[in-house]
């Protein structure tokens, strides 16, 4: 299990003593809720999918093809391969 500089080095920040362990605290007892919920009995629990007894219409699952991929495109101010080319905005 990772400790707190574990998460420390995970998240990139660094931390006090003092917020360490106010942070550890809260892990702790973020890991115990967990432990709870793994302990739990759900068997035979049907998944609850909205707590509205709403039937939905279903339609039927078929694609159409509604625009071009040039048509797309013919707007992009920039384009590469036939794809949007954005500005870089991860190093």
């Amino acid at each position: 299990m990772p400790n707190i500089e574990d998460y420390e080095a995970m998240t990139k920040i660094s931390l006090s003593e003092d917020e360490k362990t106010i942070v550890s605290g809260y892990m702790n007892m973020l890991l115990d809720s967990f432990k709870k919920l793994e302990d739990t009995d759900v068997s035979g629990v049907v998944p609850l999918i909205s707590v509205l007894d709403v039937k939905s219409p279903m339609r039927d699952d078929v694609a159409i093809k509604t625009i071009s991929r040039e048509e797309l495109l013919s707007n992009a101010p920039e384009q590469h391969d036939a794809y949007f080319q954005v500005p870089r905005t991860v190093d």
